[in-house]
């Protein structure tokens, strides 16, 4: 079985919907958990009204897969979505799967 890895992919609200549509397209996954969240300004510029109360609307995405799949699915994001302010990192995932 091939080691799974879990992406975390953090994008402004405003590519939420071409970014589930892309996730959508994907072969290599089965879905992914989506979330809305505020985060400090670790990348971009900030409008005024984050500058006044330090943070930023963003959304988050998660999903597993192989790690050849999401080493793929990131390959692509940089291709297609160069530019779009998008951040991300990667993580082991030791066990995963239903519970019966």
């Amino acid at each position: 079985m091939s080691e799974q890895e879990l992406l975390v992919l953090i994008a402004p609200p405003g590519l939420e919907e071409a970014l589930v549509d892309f996730l959508l397209a994907q072969d290599d996954f089965r879905g992914f958990s989506l979330q809305r969240i505020e985060g400090s300004p670790a990348f971009g510029r900030l409008s005024l009204a984050e500058q006044v109360t330090g943070r930023r609307q963003q959304v988050m995405f998660h999903l597993h897969a192989p790690r050849e799949a999401v080493d793929a699915l990131v390959g692509r994001l940089r291709r297609d979505l160069r530019g779009a302010g998008l951040h991300y990192w990667i993580l082991p995932v030791r066990e995963a799967g239903p519970i019966p």
